[in-house]
């Protein structure tokens, strides 16, 4: 993560060039279902196709749960003043909205299982609208897409600039999920564990230092209904599953697609 970390201390007196990576894939979609759905994100705020240097950035963050995608694009959406767009917030959202969606998504969110592509693609599908009424321009995605069928939709309708897949080992990713915190007042995201763990056999030590409350949020904390170590290890596997799945087909990245280890 060195280099996100060196961006993110640069500070915004100078920003970064925008890479020239985009995203293709060998295969796009066909059906007449997928081209409604691209139709909807491209006229709900999608930019069109255009010089990278002639707007803001248009960024992916990919990763497994708890790896820490929302930490660092939330810090570089302010630094690059683009709006920061999380799927997993837009499904929260939905969640408390009382709405129709919100008893189904419940079901699904409480048990691990992924959230169908029709349900994402239309709350995603809002979000932009609302960002677009507000004068946003560029993006960064947080946790989307997490399907092909996503990927293809997503690229048939935009240009992506840069993917940073981010990872990080299994038994450091469930003490992450299982330690984070939300203050039930302020809604700040915090987070109790204290992760350190010595390197062997070649391989790095890592060491994470809790990201504690400030005093007035300490007794206000609680524990997302989903951060249960049952759920968390379900959330994984199927991640690591799709991910086989992805891996496997001819999805193609051109150009220097960024990925990080941490």
């Amino acid at each position: 993560m060195p280099a996100l970390n060196r961006l993110l201390r640069a500070g915004a007196a100078s920003r970064p060039p925008v890479s020239a990576a985009r995203w293709w894939l060998s295969s796009l979609a066909s059906s007449e279902a997928d081209a409604r759905v691209s139709e909807r994100l491209a006229r709900r705020g999608l930019p069109a196709r255009r010089d990278p240097g002639s707007r803001n950035v248009q960024w992916v963050f990919l990763g497994c749960p708890g790896v820490g995608k929302g930490t660092y694009a939330s810090r570089l959406s302010q630094l690059l003043g683009v709006p920061h767009i999380a799927t997993g917030d837009l499904v929260r959202e939905e969640l408390a909205s009382s709405g129709p969606l919100a008893q189904p998504l419940a079901d699904i969110v409480n048990q691990g299982k992924l959230v169908s592509d029709e349900i994402i693609i239309n709350l995603l599908s809002k979000r932009l609208e609302t960002g677009v009424a507000k004068g946003e321009s560029g993006f960064i995605l947080d946790g989307f897409p997490r399907t092909i069928r996503q990927a293809e939709i997503l690229e048939g309708v935009t240009d992506i600039d840069l993917v940073v897949n981010l990872k990080l080992r299994e038994d450091v990713l469930l003490a992450k999920c299982l330690g984070r915190r939300i203050c039930s007042q302020c809604g700040g995201n915090f987070n109790v564990a204290s992760i350190d763990i010595k390197g062997e056999n070649g391989r790095p030590g890592i060491f994470m230092a809790p990201l504690l409350p400030p005093a007035q949020c300490m007794t206000k904390l609680v524990t997302r209904s989903d951060d249960t170590e049952e759920v968390v290890k379900e959330r994984l596997r199927i991640y690591y599953e799709m991910n086989c799945a992805v891996s496997s087909s001819n999805l193609r990245k051109l150009n220097d697609e960024d990925e990080y280890q941490t």
